[in-house]
């Protein structure tokens, strides 16, 4: 039977857990459908935008970085991600990356759209020197993936979506509907289940998450059509059943299938679908309560009771099963990724808006046990910051920042997006008028040569 406990912000500033308690502090605010969030070997959190733009965050100050701006490039309705489910995707870093600083992405290209798999090389300060590891791949408006993981084989795991043409996730030859399985430049593996066949794993509709667990096991998330979102162990050669099967091999018609074509049953599902998206798997000591258990990132949507949310669900013993489901952070809309910090266990989620497929300003939310000791010093995160209070506000509200800001042009935004008034930071602590505002939420930007940064306020009358 699935138990779902349901926790409880506190003043949404604090999640108190059962011995322990998580701060929340909001990162970055006024992203455009931010898609994958990887911790960095630099110890910053890289991020992808759908619109196509690479950004790069300091987790102790909020300060953000464009890295790269592909939006020439890379395909969407407009400049601001809305409306379609294609764009810049999935992201990982290069097992040698210390040497040869290079990334992996995907993105889709067209029209007429397609996808491809690329990398592009950090020389400290911008992305370049794009080089396309596969190409040609059909996509589509919807259901194009993409996750990424580099296997502890140095083999890349991507996902395809079957761009709603689910036939095609049954054929082995097809790119479409599967986990490919990729040598770092590009190749085939020589291992792979079928000589000369990138096609690692079949029968998926949209998979949107993927993470090594218990026993060094491979655990994906699938999204469902309307019932049975899945998890699901990653193996090689198997088929999950798209589009004859969803969930478990439960009616004759699918028990035949799965008899036949060698299905794996999920581990764990939700119906009616939830959303999933990215999966995470939290092995670190500040949380001792979600210790080796699985954090979900759910999209909720449109239809039945799909709540977006974090979900947090148990191992069995020998990390083969998924049991009970615990709830969180249910207020902040649709979450696409989350991230952990390995250093202090704070966690980090993007938001992707209210309802499908996305509105801004989207945000990076961390949660973390100020009562935790890290062993290791972040090390060389740039020192600029600023700080909003009191907030809620009414009247005035002040704004303190470091000196790097001094002289940097701020500006206001509605969360409609408009942009409401703006001026210059000419001290550290500034009054700023905002009698003029009507009561709702805000956020405040501002950039210099260093970088950008955000955050919201509320204005109560």
């Amino acid at each position: 039977m699935l138990t779902i406990t349901v926790s409880i912000l506190t003043a949404q500033n604090t999640l108190t857990l059962e011995t322990t308690t998580l701060t929340k502090k909001e990162l970055v605010t006024g992203l455009l459908i931010p898609w994958e969030m990887s911790w960095g070997p630099d110890d910053h959190i890289w991020l992808t935008q759908r619109n196509g733009l690479i950004l790069r965050v300091d987790p102790q100050t909020g300060n953000t970085t464009e890295i790269l701006d592909w939006r020439s490039n890379v395909i969407n309705e407009d400049d601001s991600g809305f409306g379609s489910e294609y764009g810049m995707l999935g992201m990982a870093f290069h097992p040698d990356f210390e040497n040869n600083q290079k990334i992996f992405v995907v993105y889709n290209y067209g029209p007429p759209i397609k996808e491809r798999l690329v990398t592009f090389t950090w020389d400290g300060t911008q992305l370049g020197n794009e080089e396309i590891i596969l190409d040609n791949i059909d996509g589509a408006a919807f259901h194009n993936g993409s996750r990424l993981l580099i296997t502890k084989d140095n083999k890349i795991l991507m996902s395809t979506g079957d761009i709603k043409d689910a036939a095609r996730s049954q054929d082995v030859d097809d790119l479409l509907g599967k986990y490919l399985r990729i040598n770092l430049d590009g190749t085939v593996p020589d291992d792979n289940p079928i000589p000369g066949n990138y096609m690692y794993a079949l029968g998926l509709r949209n998979s949107q998450g993927i993470t090594y667990g218990p026993n060094d096991s491979i655990f994906i998330s699938e999204h469902g059509e309307m019932l049975f979102d899945e998890i699901n162990i990653l193996q090689a050669g198997r088929n999950y059943g798209w589009a004859n099967v969803e969930g478990s091999c439960n009616t004759s018609l699918e028990i035949d299938f799965c008899n036949a074509n060698n299905v794996v049953e999920p581990i764990f599902e939700w119906t009616p679908c939830i959303g999933v998206s990215d999966i995470e798997y939290y092995d670190h000591p500040a949380i001792p309560e979600w210790q080796g258990k699985m954090l979900v990132s759910v999209l909720g949507g449109a239809g039945f009771t799909r709540v977006p949310r974090i979900s947090v669900l148990t191992f069995n013993e020998d990390g083969t099963d998924l049991g009970d489901e615990e709830v969180y952070f249910e207020d902040f809309g649709r979450i696409r990724d989350v991230c952990v910090n390995p250093h202090t266990g704070a966690i980090y989620f993007a938001t992707n808006g209210q309802a499908y497929p996305g509105s801004g300003p989207n945000q990076i939310v961390e949660y973390t046990n100020l009562d935790f000791i890290s062993n290791t010093e972040e090390t060389g995160l740039n020192s600029q910051s600023i700080k909003l209070h009191p907030n809620p506000a009414s009247e005035l509200i002040n704004l303190s920042s470091t000196q790097e800001l001094i002289g940097t042009k701020y500006e206001i935004y509605s969360f409609a997006g408009e942009k409401v008034k703006d001026g210059l930071i000419e001290t550290l602590n500034q009054e700023l008028n905002i009698a003029d505002l009507g009561q709702g939420q805000y956020f405040i930007r501002c950039q210099n040569e260093h970088g950008q940064l955000s955050r919201s306020f509320s204005i109560i009358k």
